[in-house]
């Protein structure tokens, strides 16, 4: 299998690759922009491997994303390049509009151009995967979950962003013919997550001993999913999951932010005990503009359609990532010291 995978350098995309180059034997052009997000060092274990190759390119750079497809010659592409972090589209939103929805254009276009050219059994085999969020459907209230066929009602700048590249997705199924899929998944964590993040954030802080911040009453709602679970699904997807479908990864394991900044701390306070409980960094802070209040996936359609199932529980997944940056240091550190400290994003006026 050879494919094209876009932001393969982020969190999740790093994942999809160690996942099919390491374990799979795939081969894989990743293109990823290296904005700041990005990691090389996420891809060390494959990086000397034959199968694998990096393009440092712009995915809005149409004549690059052409040659890339003529050049390399894909069987499916696992679109994962984005702008993600919903704090920096609340004060950044333009970066979000251009990579999200120009980005997301400019991909399918090559894809659509490069699907024409082949024969009729390569056309019927080929796939473009867009790796999307749960974050397009909006804010559930105290009960029911997202599924396939929940209304769109996109919140913040970067849900609204990767909401038109849902629209436009599915547009080119429609209209071209290209045998496009979508997938929406809950709030991945684990190792190699770039720390601006809840999780990674409040490891890293406590570790520190710095304030671990709380958006308001700390009672917003997520659906955690280990990375490496959802790498797995979105997988399954390309290689199981009809055109024209969309398909939705969650961890079933809704919880409130503060329990999981008590989960941290609490799992730290274990491996690292110091004086007292981390819990007392904690520090609660003015509210995210227009932050959804739930988000719950049903991952019945996946399970059923793509044989998927999540195979680490939340409890299990949060132990193995606060391992995994306790013993990472060399990983964070650079990040921490010359990327992203860990101030607070997102105010509105700045």
């Amino acid at each position: 299998m050879r494919a094209i995978i876009t932001g393969g350098c982020g969190f999740i995309g790093s994942a999809v690759c160690r996942y099919v180059v390491g374990e799979l034997g795939w081969s894989v052009l990743n293109i990823d922009k290296l904005t700041y997000a990005a990691n090389r060092a996420n891809l060390t274990s494959i990086d000397g491997n034959d199968a694998y190759a990096l393009l440092e390119a712009d995915i809005c750079d149409h004549k690059a994303m052409a040659a890339a497809f003529a050049d390399y010659r894909p069987d499916l592409v696992i679109h994962l390049a984005a702008e993600s972090h919903v704090d920096r589209s609340i004060t950044g939103s333009a970066e979000f509009v251009q990579t999200n929805i120009v980005g997301t254009h400019s991909l399918l276009e090559a894809a659509r151009q490069y699907h024409a050219s082949l024969d009729t059994e390569a056309r019927k085999a080929f796939r473009f995967v867009h790796v999307s969020t749960d974050e397009v459907y909006g804010s559930l209230g105290p009960t029911g979950l997202f599924t396939e066929t929940t209304a769109y009602d996109p919140r913040s700048p970067y849900s609204a962003s990767k909401a038109a590249s849902d629209h436009l997705v599915s547009a080119w199924f429609e209209t071209y013919g290209l045998p496009t899929l979508i997938t929406n998944c809950s709030n991945n964590y684990g190792p190699f997550h770039f720390p601006e993040k809840l999780i990674p954030l409040i490891i890293l802080n406590a570790l520190e001993g710095r304030p671990l911040p709380v958006y308001g009453d700390g009672s917003n709602i997520r659906d955690w999913l280990f990375v490496e679970d959802h790498a797995r699904g979105i997988v399954a997807a390309a290689l199981k999951g009809n055109p024209g479908e969309k398909y939705n990864f969650g961890g079933r394991a809704e919880r409130r932010n503060l329990e999981v900044v008590h989960g941290i701390c609490d799992a730290l306070d274990h491996a690292v005990p110091g004086e007292g409980s981390r819990r007392d960094l904690i520090t609660y802070v003015t509210d995210r503009p227009g932050h959804d209040q739930r988000y719950a996936i049903d991952c019945t359609k996946a399970e059923r359609e793509l044989g998927w199932t999540q195979t680490v529980s939340f409890d299990e997944g949060l132990r193995q990532t606060v391992r995994w940056y306790l013993e990472n240091e060399s990983w964070w550190r650079p990040l921490r010291e010359g990327v992203y400290s860990g101030g607070r994003l997102g105010l509105v006026g700045g």
